[in-house]
């Protein structure tokens, strides 16, 4: 495949929902560079001084060309290479040093609180050496009312059910039911919330 267009967004979602395998080299693959470059500069600009928390929702709207709902606070610094593949209901709470890969989709639902250093990854390579550039996009869905502590790995495919806790430094690699506590690494169940 050769480098011949740049997609718009909307053409890039549609392609991530239906899981469009990434090839090296591929118009996606390129479009996504192109993107990459729009999110670094939107990152630097959040990331390399004070902005007041209206500011951080104005560049966070313009990083993921949603409106951020002003009951959201997000601290910085935040990373993302992508940007354009994030959703997040009202009453979101991001903590610093968060890192978002969200070019296969990232959907965070209302009142959600996510705690400092968390990585949300939704892209997986292949495991051959031969075609091991190339990548599979699987969204990530978290639910209403979840509380995700520090340090956590969440990895692509992933949904977490609504009002769950994930315990710091979890890895999360298979979907967690509504109205639970997972912690460890790989995150399994450890109790149920009433």
């Amino acid at each position: 495949m050769g480098y011949n267009r740049m997609m718009d967004i909307e053409e890039i979602k549609k392609l991530m929902a239906n899981g469009t395998y990434i090839e090296l080299g591929s118009d996606l693959l390129q479009s996504f560079y192109e993107y990459a470059q729009e999110a670094t500069k939107i990152t630097m600009e959040l990331n390399s001084h004070y902005n007041s928390p209206e500011k951080v929702r104005e560049l966070f709207s313009k990083l993921t060309a949603i409106e951020i709902d002003e009951s959201c606070l997000i601290i910085p610094p935040f990373y993302t290479e992508f940007g354009k593949n994030t959703r997040l209901g009202k009453k979101v709470f991001i903590n610093s040093c968060c890192r978002f890969q969200d070019n296969g989709g990232i959907d965070i639902g209302d009142g959600t609180m996510i705690g400092p250093n968390v990585s949300i990854v939704t892209l997986n390579h292949d495991i051959s050496p031969k075609t091991r550039c190339n990548t599979t996009p699987k969204p990530v869905k978290i639910g209403r009312n979840v509380w995700i502590g520090a340090d956590c790995t969440i990895l692509p495919g992933v949904t977490i059910g609504d009002n769950s806790v994930i315990g710091a430094g979890s890895v999360v690699v298979k979907s967690i039911p509504v109205n639970c506590v997972a912690v460890g690494n790989p995150a399994r169940v450890i109790k149920n919330i009433s």
